[in-house]
């Protein structure tokens, strides 16, 4: 058989429509027989109503015989299509009382089906089979679930519903595109992948699907690219003296890959991997995250270029954080030599400015109180019950959650004992205000440093007990269940979680050692070889130790040291607190949500909450009850009040009153706060309950007075009572009689 196109134009054209037109995806494939004379489109010959496939796929075209073409274009000639007008309409409507016949193109611009299935039969505009929605309940616009185009939800011919997703809206053209590309094996639904109900249905509405392959399985060597791996170290900080390229298989410098892209790697060294085995994502795989556009965020660098000089970026504060284990002389010593560190002429932001400039101009689908009500879907309702020592909320915390009973995913119910009560009495108590007091002691531990911002410390004792990893699974368990943010995470260590040590450069801030601060002030400011030498020769031993003892060529290589020295003091050090301290993050799958979703969780792990103002406090308190106008007008002055000063207690002490928490937790209070108006000569505070009961008095005066000394002196006597683990729990009688 021979396909050439002649050069006669009469011959392109096809032999049935008699345009010569070259659209597959309209007509079919065009073919030109040149033994034979004459040029065909596949789906006029296939549509022609007056033909049958009589010989094999090899014989003819197609399996059509030539004979039986030219008797089908014979019989043709002598209908005239009721469309254009034209002869040669060799398609007819297959309703028998319809006598409606047309060319396959006119029968496509007059919106006629086509049916590429059974006897291939055909259907004019009058009589074509139609989509009936059985509910007219959509909104105005749907996008096209393949060109992602807005189209209107109302079946017409250009417009198709899948059968099997109410929502799956389409382009006529877009699917017929789709069909041809993908083939009887891959053309399915695009959202739920149905494929016999998605098929049947759009054959019946006139989509060709060619018995084929998908055209990429198709391509010669489409996918040989996947027998080769990548073998290259390509995170920011390489060790290998022998260059990012080498690979030395079961040897530290042993490239291990993404294991979610596969196209980035690292040496095990380089990302302080112990073997093979460990999972480790590139950077790339996890900054993704999408904005309100369904399109992906803008990713940030850490550091805006690898050149950055060290006097540029590591050396910048990034926070007013003095030296935790200094004496005071010592403290004012370290901020004169740091004032003293001089930044080069064109300096370039600091990291942690140009991570906040990108994470304020980044607009984002999930906030972090939906997030987290999502990570609560975990909590199922079996009750766990945890007995809490207000005396030691620490110790008797670390107990309850080593525990083998205890379960992370249940509900938790905090009662309050004491070790001074022989009687062994349980206290109701507020699982907030728990973990409150949790968040308060976990700042304030031995297993962080830092005066704001802290990082984590290397004390062998708690890795021996495994209290990072502990530290680490209450934070999780906080954040789900309903508790306070930390706040108080580093810049530095909150980049090591979110995008891995090897891709986190610390600075001077995070180191809390006075002599080791030193040491790196006096490197960088060192400004002739000699002075530097000297320097060198003092911290000799120190520099062994840590592995970063050299002979320096030039001056300028002495940011690269100081840049060692950071990396070693501030990560390379904790590795071990870090590994184990993230394990417990990964505790209800919190760890997994703060890589996705970077820049929300910076918020809340890394800045304290806002102060809290009048408005505020009065939005988050919903009115129960029967409401006194007086009382809620005193209230909300005394809200004021208090705002601007005028009063003896805080917006604080208020939350504190009222629920046990110093601000409002990520997740929201539950149940959410409440207030009610009762006759009665003093506040009470439900901790349990978020209810705070407000005084129904005569005066204004008398309301706040009673207010300032009950809130005040009910704070101070829990401070006094934390020894003795005697949780107040306020009721009318007991509070008078404290009061008295």
């Amino acid at each position: 058989m021979n396909e050439n196109k002649p050069d006669n134009s009469q011959n392109l054209a096809c032999i049935f429509c008699r345009k010569d037109d070259d659209c597959p995806n309209k007509y079919g494939e065009k073919k030109t027989y040149e033994k034979w004379n004459f040029s065909v489109h596949y789906y006029c010959l296939l549509m022609s109503s007056g033909i049958w496939q009589r010989g094999k796929e090899e014989e003819g075209v197609y399996g059509f015989l030539v004979e039986d073409i030219r008797k089908e274009v014979n019989r043709a000639s002598k209908l005239k299509c009721t469309i254009c007008k034209k002869t040669g309409a060799s398609i007819g409507c297959v309703v028998p009382k319809c006598k409606r016949s047309y060319h396959l193109p006119c029968g496509l611009q007059k919106e006629c089906i086509f049916q590429f299935t059974g006897n291939f039969a055909s259907f004019c505009w009058k009589h074509r089979p139609v989509q009936v929605i059985t509910s007219n309940k959509y909104r105005d616009t749907f996008q096209c679930t393949i060109c992602l185009e807005y189209i209107e939800p109302i079946p017409t011919y250009n417009i198709l519903l899948s059968p099997c997703c109410k929502n799956a809206w389409f382009h006529r053209d877009c699917l017929q595109v789709q069909a041809i590309n993908a083939g009887v094996y891959f053309f399915r639904c695009t959202l739920c992948n149905n494929t016999d109900i998605f098929q049947k249905e759009m054959l019946r509405m006139g989509i060709h699907i060619p018995e084929k392959d998908a055209s990429w399985e198709l391509e010669e060597n489409a996918y040989q690219e996947l027998l080769q791996s990548h073998d290259r170290c390509d995170v920011r900080r390489c060790h290998c003296k022998k260059g990012r390229d080498y690979n030395e298989p079961n040897s530290k410098w042993e490239v291990k890959r993404c294991q979610c892209c596969g196209s980035s790697g690292t040496h095990l060294a380089c990302s302080t991997l112990q073997s093979l085995e460990q999972n480790w994502e590139c950077l790339e795989c996890r900054r993704i995250t999408y904005n309100s556009d369904f399109r992906k965020a803008t990713k940030h660098p850490l550091a805006n270029s690898t050149n950055v000089a060290v006097t540029d970026c590591l050396l910048e504060e990034s926070s007013p954080k003095l030296p935790r284990q200094s004496a005071g002389g010592q403290h004012k010593e370290l901020l004169r030599l740091k004032q003293e560190v001089q930044l080069s002429s064109t300096p370039c932001p600091s990291m942690k400015e140009s991570c906040l400039t990108q994470r304020q101009g980044s607009k984002f689908r999930r906030d972090i109180s939906t997030i987290l009500v999502e990570l609560g879907f975990q909590i199922k309702k079996k009750a766990k019950k945890l007995c809490i020592n207000k005396a030691n909320v620490w110790r008797s915390a670390l107990e309850q959650f080593q525990s083998q009973k205890f379960n992370p995913s249940y509900t938790i119910e905090v009662v309050y004992v004491s070790e001074n009560d022989n009687f062994g009495r349980e206290h109701p108590g507020s699982k907030q205000e728990f973990l409150s007091l949790l968040m308060q002691h976990l700042e304030t531990s031995s297993l962080f440093e830092g005066s704001l911002s802290k990082n984590l410390t290397l004390n062998s004792q708690a890795l021996k007990e495994n209290l990072y990893y502990e530290a680490g699974k209450m934070l999780a368990i906080s954040l789900v269940h309903g508790g306070p943010s930390p706040g108080f995470f580093s810049e530095t260590l909150f980049n090591c979680l979110a995008y891995g040590p090897e891709n986190t450069l610390p600075s001077l801030a995070d180191v809390s050692d006075f002599d080791v601060a030193q040491i790196i002030i006096k490197i960088n400011t060192a400004a002739t070889m000699n002075s530097l030498n000297s320097v060198i020769n003092e911290c000799s031993s120190y520099l062994e130790f840590i592995g970063c003892l050299r002979l320096l060529a030039t001056l300028s290589d002495k940011y690269m040291l100081v840049k060692d020295i950071l990396f070693y003091h501030v990560i390379q050090r904790v590795q071990a607190p870090f590994e184990s301290f993230k394990q417990g993050l990964k505790t209800l799958g919190v760890l997994e949500k703060i890589q996705t979703y970077p820049e929300v969780f910076y918020n809340i792990l890394c800045r304290k909450p806002e102060t809290l103002s009048a408005k505020n406090l009065s939005d988050l308190f919903t009115v129960h009850g029967l409401p006194d106008v007086q009382t809620l007008r005193f209230w909300k002055s005394y809200l004021q009040a208090v705002e601007d000063g005028k009063s003896a207690t805080t917006m604080e002490d208020i939350l504190i009153f009222a629920t046990g928490c110093r601000s409002v937790p990520p997740a929201g209070f539950k149940p959410p706060p409440s207030i009610e108006c009762l006759h009665m000569d003093f506040p009470i505070g439900n901790k349990c309950s978020n209810n705070l009961a407000l005084p129904i008095t005569n005066t204004y005066k008398m309301f706040q007075e009673n207010m300032d000394f009950t809130i005040k002196d009910t704070l101070r006597l829990e401070k006094e009572e934390g020894s003795r683990s005697l949780p107040w729990t306020l009721n009318a009688s007991s509070n008078e009689e404290m009061l008295l």
